[in-house]
């Protein structure tokens, strides 16, 4: 099998549902910079120093494809549920209580990792950006937009413990 199939050259792509939407659509631009965030997060993970900060971005990793799925699909139930937004805040609720209260304006540049971090944090707030947009067309999860908020504050969270001894 050849990875190039013909099937986008005139401007369209299929979703995971089946249906051709034009490529520039919101619906692919959303699941395209979820994408875009899991490459971030794979550099993230790659140079981080923290092994607990590695281990949490790949327990997110492994719910993207799921994220990726949902926007990706049309009248289908949702995969990323409530309760992966309550894994995510269990998990930054235990890394708020590691960390110092936050007291100024952080700017990236700590370390590599954190660095990383937070630019997979902006990558998050524009997927965000975008589903929000997304919402006033086309039904969107409300469980995928929550889980896109909170995910912005888990890597600022995570940039956060990675700098901590930087």
């Amino acid at each position: 099998m050849k990875i190039y199939t013909k099937t986008g050259d005139a401007g369209l792509t299929s979703l995971y549902t089946g249906e051709r939407v034009e490529k520039n659509s919101l619906r692919v631009q959303v699941y395209g910079a979820i994408d875009e965030l899991d490459s971030a997060l794979g550099i993230s993970r790659a140079f981080v120093e923290n092994d607990d900060v590695r281990e949490k971005i790949f327990a997110v990793q492994k719910l993207l494809p799921r994220l990726m799925a949902d926007f990706a699909s049309l009248n289908r139930e949702p995969t990323i549920t409530f309760d992966d937004v309550n894994f995510l805040e269990a998990e930054m609720d235990a890394l708020e209580s590691f960390l110092p209260p936050l007291r100024e304006f952080l700017i990236p540049g700590n370390s590599k990792g954190g660095s990383f971090l937070d630019l997979a944090r902006t990558i998050t707030r524009r997927a965000e950006r975008l589903a929000c947009e997304l919402s006033k067309s086309e039904k969107v999860h409300e469980s995928d937009k929550i889980f896109l908020n909170r995910l912005s504050d888990f890597c600022f969270l995570l940039m956060r413990r990675e700098d901590l001894n930087a």
